[in-house]
């Protein structure tokens, strides 16, 4: 039961006992982000005072620049989860491939598994814009003790047991599910403590806002151009208005606040779209369904899809149920 001034602490102590395999593990699970994200976000706030702007001179898997504060939030999540001991596998949107953690006696009998995007919204550090952490936790499905293997994270959306975000903007805040609704909570800088702020975190079943790069229209599909017109269309409670950030943290973030949908498609440069599945789609889905949103890829539930490779990439459209589903059904509606 969420209590007025509870911090973050508090909460995940009382709240233990509504996960599904209660050790204690996936609560200290979740203490060790709550801790690398204060690192990361100490950081984050001197960017602009410090020199960690810019490139690092690296590129990622993914074919882009990494930029400086990048590498310091990768580095930052993997050493605070791997120390602890407390996961046995990690995999970043940052790493080519997935850390293996042993413990000291060599093996490994930890639960769980965490993927995360470090850094998310990066390209607009240098100009003071919100960016955010992003992480999703599963239940290893290979054997205790053992080694983990690619089949321990590519696991549909719909097995995840927790996932949630940081969002270091005019004020930080951890933005969280382990199954029973979405809670937010509120860094206090003075103290260093986090404190319930936003309880039982609901999406507006619509709203005004749609995000998507209209830069790219001409090489959007047809349902997605069609949808763009809907929402521009003097009718009804339209036009909508037209926000996008470039943070996915940021707008999904405004959007469940406030009602509203997020939108990269597939285009003809990125025909399998640009996010990524693993890292990105499928924590945002299950804090979308967990908060009485939706989330697809224009024709299936983003949850259900089988990954086949870490960095997979699909189409996302997410946010308020019911402007989802009305993109969907312009989508279907261009396929026919």
């Amino acid at each position: 039961m969420a209590k007025q001034n509870q911090t973050l602490g508090e909460f995940i102590i009382e709240n233990q006992s509504e996960f599904k395999y209660s050790s204690g593990e996936l609560s200290r699970l979740i203490n060790s982000i709550r801790l690398a994200a204060k690192v990361v976000n100490h950081e984050v706030n001197k960017a602009g005072l410090v020199d960690i702007l810019g490139a690092a001179g690296d590129t990622n898997i993914q074919g882009e620049d990494q930029q400086k504060l990048d590498v310091y939030a990768n580095e930052a999540f993997i050493k605070t989860l791997t120390n602890r001991e407390i996961v046995c596998g990690i995999a970043s949107e940052e790493e080519d491939d997935f850390i293996t953690i042993q413990g000291r006696n060599k093996k490994n009998d930890n639960k769980y598994v965490v993927l995360i995007d470090p850094l998310d919204g990066s390209s607009n550090i240098d100009v003071n814009v919100s960016v955010g952490t992003i992480f999703s936790v599963y239940r290893r499905v290979t054997p205790e003790g053992t080694p983990v293997t690619l089949d321990d994270f590519l696991q549909p959306g719909n097995r995840q047991v927790a996932a949630g975000y940081i969002v270091y903007g005019t004020s930080t805040m951890i933005v969280y599910s382990t199954g029973h609704g979405v809670n937010g909570f509120t860094l206090n800088p003075a103290i260093g403590t986090y404190y319930l702020s936003h309880p039982n975190m609901q999406f507006p079943e619509t709203g005004k806002i749609y995000s998507v790069n209209e830069g790219n229209y001409v090489h959007f599909p047809q349902g997605v151009k069609d949808y763009i017109k809907y929402c521009q269309k003097e009718e009804g409670d339209r036009p909508y208005t037209s926000r996008y950030i470039g943070s996915l943290v940021s707008d999904f973030h405004r959007n469940m606040i406030k009602g509203g949908i997020y939108i990269y498609p597939n285009t003809a440069k990125d025909p399998n779209g640009k996010l990524r599945l693993l890292y990105e789609c499928n924590p945002m889905a299950y804090l979308a369904e967990q908060a009485g949103g939706k989330a697809s890829d224009g024709f299936t539930r983003i949850l259900d899809i089988q990954p086949t490779e870490l960095h997979q990439r699909v189409p996302f459209f997410c946010g308020s149920k019911k402007m989802v589903e009305t993109a969907e059904a312009h989508m279907r509606q261009a396929k026919q």
